[in-house]
């Protein structure tokens, strides 16, 4: 694995979802999420990182290093447990919380710093880990220090460019499950809501300053980041999700580890607006999206990817 990255970055992600439902609320009868003060879309981070995730998984096939830690249907104590026998605690999965933490003191009264072997270890071997950090060893409720760790990597939420207006929409279902549903009615009503179009927004930040004191996020880790950001909905194409694509990646790449300029100074530099001839935007199309380069500082180089 290379070096870890030694540039501060900041990107902003655009994409547009058609005919589908981004990113359901479960407290609002799955409706996509909205601002209910100023009716913008809304889209999570945790929503954004699993489609990273599942990229990097499908893609890397858990090859060497790109394992991913926070996945479906697997404990995370399984993974956890993985540190602990490189820690030299070789019956972890077997043990009892309280017999767990007896062991990892042990170990630290040997000599052993278990919170570094356990750490490394993970980083090294699960992409998501390395990337986006997490809270791990939850066998031991928290009594390494190494249980949490700030990944450099980090999302905040996509905002839509405009106001969206979701629409419901009422399906028939022809299939019968029994035969007592055959004969009181012939088909059954349902719905589903999906936003006929919108441009979404999402910003985030890699720091090398963490990436160098905690994860080891490298520039082959990098490169997997953007290349996993613009092909992330291309395995995830679902009827609930619709039409969904990355349209665009702008990178601010600053020539040092800490940073030549703040980040909000640089994504205002980013202009997106519809165009004067479109009345309602239904396609990327109807929008422009300029970068402003006589507001980058020196130190600071924009790349645009998609």
């Amino acid at each position: 694995m290379s070096d870890a990255i030694k540039n501060r970055y900041e990107f902003v992600i655009l994409f547009d979802v058609e005919n589908g439902n981004p990113n359901g609320d479960p407290d609002a009868g799955n409706m996509p999420r909205i601002d209910p003060e100023t009716n913008l879309g809304l889209i999570t981070d945790v929503c954004l990182k699993r489609k990273i995730r599942n990229y990097v998984e499908t893609v890397c096939e858990d090859r060497k290093g790109c394992r991913i830690y926070v996945k479906d249907g697997v404990p995370l104590n399984r993974s956890d447990n993985e540190g602990f026998v490189y820690a030299g605690i070789d019956n972890a999965a077997s043990m009892k919380a309280e017999d767990l933490k007896k062991a990892v003191k042990k170990q630290v009264e040997n000599g052993t710093d278990v919170d570094t072997l356990v750490r490394d270890f993970m980083c090294s071997n699960f992409y998501d880990i390395r990337t986006f950090g997490a809270v791990m060893t939850t066998a031991v409720k928290g009594n390494l220090n190494c249980g949490q760790v700030r990944g450099p990597v980090q999302l905040g939420f996509a905002r839509s460019v405009e106001p969206i207006v979701p629409q419901e929409v009422t399906i028939t279902r022809v299939a019968i499950t029994t035969e007592a549903d055959a004969e009181k009615k012939g088909t059954e009503m349902g719905h589903k809501y999906i936003v006929p179009y919108a441009l979404y927004r999402c910003e985030g930040y890699v720091s090398a300053n963490l990436a160098r004191k905690v994860t080891g996020f490298s520039e082959d880790d990098l490169t997997l980041l953007w290349e996993a950001i613009l092909g992330m909905f291309e395995f995830d194409h679902s009827a609930a999700r619709g039409n969904m694509a990355v349209r665009e990646l702008i990178v601010f790449k600053h020539a040092s580890e800490l940073g030549c300029a703040p980040a909000h100074k640089l994504f205002e530099t980013i202009s997106i607006r519809r165009k004067d001839d479109v009345q309602i935007a239904r396609s990327y199309s109807d929008y422009e999206v300029t970068v402003d380069g006589n507001k980058i500082p020196d130190g600071v180089e924009c790349i645009r990817m998609g």
